[in-house]
């Protein structure tokens, strides 16, 4: 099936980024469609765990236009920001597709033309990479682990602490989500449910409202995270965890306790660093993700599959752009916060390139 017309941009993903995108794309007139491969413009709110709620308050996780509902200071929850951004792409009768699953795209002397898995294609002068960083579940290979009798599954796959009652459970992590999910095991799991937050390094608790003011509000008043990333040096190896309200009680209570990474899978457990092996039921990595830009052209992504781009550009591949990515313009860059004015920039600049003549 081929395209019938091209567009000026075509924009993969539904979510923050991809909404966000749209709307700038919308003000300067140009012509696109959005293509969201789930069932409704929520991006993968809907796949997170059911207690999840952001750590920005909605004074600072609205997308640029709308203003987020209700009091400015609450944490909007996981369902809240989903609704939220469904209402976003009817607001502005935004060109959304959904059920559109991205498959391959591919450039060919000033054109891009995008596939989807249903068969159906897009020309478009333009690309925006928007899909997200949380496609890919990334879980660390352990020896041992294929003898393993337990559950085995990634973070991505816990929605709520009942299904684990009276279990012997490890999360792996050392980030927010390995952090919060141990606490809830612990706290609302059930007595008998013993929990471990195994890590490589101890996680940083940073306060979410120092002084009484969220850590969000003091970072964009004093103008920090609109810094380039470069500027702090080189990334610790030990990750900020927000101590959202009772997760350091959690931790001092000890369940969870905190431990060094296990060094191996047992048939009915783990071993511990020290040697010791202990049964546990099932082991929950928290290990985020990798980015799942498989779908586009190969130059376009370095030997680890990482985008090649400066800025949300790509450096390879004319016409093709980025939105969402972390690190990407400053250190809010792949947050909520962050994608209006990265979607800006970007914008600006695919803009820019569309003045140009067609290659011939």
């Amino acid at each position: 099936m081929e395209p019938s017309h091209m567009l000026d941009a075509v924009v993969i993903g539904g979510g923050s980024a991809g909404l966000a995108t749209a709307y700038w794309l919308q003000r300067r007139g140009l012509s696109f469609t959005v293509l969201e491969a789930g069932r409704s413009p929520e991006g993968s709110w809907p796949a997170y765990y059911s207690s999840l709620t952001l750590f920005t308050p909605a004074r600072h996780s609205a997308l640029p236009g709308l203003p987020y509902p209700g009091d400015p200071d609450h944490y909007p929850p996981r369902d809240e920001m989903a609704a939220y951004l469904r209402a976003y792409a009817a607001h502005f009768h935004l060109p959304v597709q959904t059920g559109t699953q991205v498959i391959r795209v591919t450039a060919d002397q000033g054109r891009l033309t995008v596939v989807a898995r249903d068969g159906r294609r897009w020309s478009a002068r333009s690309v925006v990479a928007a899909s997200g960083t949380f496609g890919q579940p990334h879980c660390p290979r352990l020896p041992g682990e294929e003898h393993f009798g337990g559950t085995r599954l990634h973070s991505s796959a816990y929605r709520h602490p009942e299904p684990f009652a009276g279990q012997r459970v490890v999360v792996v992590g050392a980030g927010n989500s390995a952090a919060q999910i141990a606490a809830e095991l612990g706290l609302r799991a059930g007595e008998r449910t013993q929990v471990t937050l195994a890590v490589r390094r101890p996680p940083r608790l940073v306060p979410q409202r120092p002084l009484g003011h969220d850590l969000t509000g003091w970072l964009a008043w004093s103008g920090v995270e609109r810094l380039p990333l470069g500027v702090f040096g080189r990334v610790p190896d030990a990750q900020p965890v927000i101590a959202v309200p009772g997760l350091r009680a959690a931790l001092r209570g000890g369940n969870p306790d905190m431990r060094p990474m296990f060094t191996a899978f047992t048939p009915e457990g783990v071993r511990w660093a020290d040697g010791q092996e202990e049964a546990v039921e099932t082991v929950i990595f928290a290990t985020g993700y990798g980015w799942n830009g498989g779908f586009l052209p190969r130059a376009a992504l370095d030997e680890r599959g990482e985008p090649r781009q400066h800025l949300g550009a790509s450096t390879t591949v004319a016409g093709l752009y980025f939105v969402g990515l972390p690190g990407q313009r400053t250190i809010a860059s792949g947050t909520v916060r962050a994608a209006g004015p990265d979607a800006r920039a970007v914008a600006e600049q695919l803009d820019r390139y569309l003045a140009r003549p067609p290659e011939e």
